[in-house]
């Protein structure tokens, strides 16, 4: 069955505008993420277009790949060295998500993240695994260029790596959460309040981070997770987990609170191990949470049908007579038993 072409039009002007709407965020989060570059200007702790990216993959489908080239050419644009370079940086920016995108699709990763399996498989796959084609490509690129010293290169790629996998597995995530979040009139005031306490709890966590503090201080941020990811599951677990490592960056990049004293790779080597076990810990929790619960109400829907099928099933023994009963007496009714 053909298409017609006014239907083929009006498609082609959706995606056209879903492209346009995937450049313009990854560009908008590429500027904010800068705003924390470490390495040359451009590369960051925290590299949120990569969750940008794979995310709209994942919603969307891959024929938005273009909007992702398109935000990566023009974040880098600016960075330099030239015009060469950035082209081969944004193709490795590109081919990272893309490369994501494949490896959960071939895994059966459902974007609820329901599972347990589909909160590791994130993390592993579409993060540490995915994000190695644009760190290594993007590094590569420099240091075959001499724009990255020799003993530059191999924390230049970690930093690099580190980065873009946290955008992966800190903000993908949230956005797959909003796609399905409740609507905000459903949700009971008791719990807006408990919501309202974890915030201003991570709030008071972060800005303490942000001052002098003793490094033991990054452990307190597990409790907070722990507790969103049992009371709202990936809702509280994701949005908690991505504000407590924003702290952390930002205390970093500073190097005040637990950073404050340190080299710049002991730093970011305790910064990103940080912010891995801090996304592993609200991904893997709340999505076993999620799993439990729904497999606990699966048990109680498929036991009510059950007793619901023995009930119609099952004769009244008290109200009815038994089968046959009635057929005897209509035979022997009104005959005196034999002698």
């Amino acid at each position: 069955m053909k298409v017609r072409r006014p239907d083929r039009l009006r498609r082609g002007g959706v995606t056209a505008l879903q492209i346009i709407a995937v450049a313009a965020l990854y560009y908008a989060f590429g500027r904010l993420g800068l705003l924390q570059q470490l390495v040359r200007g451009q590369v960051t702790p925290l590299w949120p277009p990569t969750g940008i990216a794979l995310a709209s993959l994942l919603l969307v489908g891959p024929r938005v790949w273009p909007g992702i080239a398109l935000g990566a050419v023009l974040v880098n644009l600016p960075l330099g060295p030239s015009v060469p370079l950035v082209l081969v940086i944004a193709a490795g920016n590109t081919a990272a998500p893309l490369c994501s995108y494949a490896l959960l699709r071939l895994t059966g990763f459902r974007a609820e993240m329901n599972r347990f399996r589909d909160a590791l498989t994130l993390v592993f796959l579409g993060g540490f695994t995915g994000m190695l084609i644009s760190s290594t490509l993007g590094s590569s690129t420099l240091y075959l260029a001499q724009v990255l010293p020799t003993g530059e290169f191999w924390p230049t790629w970690w930093v690099w790596w580190t980065g873009d996998a946290m955008g992966v597995v800190l903000v993908a995530p949230v956005l797959l959460v909003l796609r399905s979040a409740q609507r905000p009139r459903l949700i009971p005031p008791s719990r807006w309040a408990e919501g309202a306490l974890l915030a201003a709890t991570t709030a008071a966590f972060g800005l303490l981070l942000l001052e002098t503090a003793p490094a033991p201080l990054l452990f307190f941020g597990f409790p907070l997770l722990i507790w969103a990811a049992f009371r709202f599951q990936h809702a509280g677990a994701v949005p908690c987990a991505l504000a407590v490592s924003t702290f952390a960056i930002i205390a970093a990049t500073r190097e005040t609170g637990p950073f404050a004293g340190h080299s710049l790779l002991a730093n970011m080597v305790s910064l990103q191990t940080f912010n891995g076990t801090a996304a592993l810990t609200a991904l893997l929790l709340s999505a076993t949470i999620t799993e439990r619960n729904q497999t606990q109400a699966e048990i109680e829907e498929a036991c009510v049908r059950l007793a619901e099928m023995v009930t119609r099933t099952t004769p009244d023994i008290g109200g009815s007579p038994l089968p046959g009963a009635q057929g005897d007496e209509e035979e022997g009714g009104g005959r005196a038993p034999s002698p």
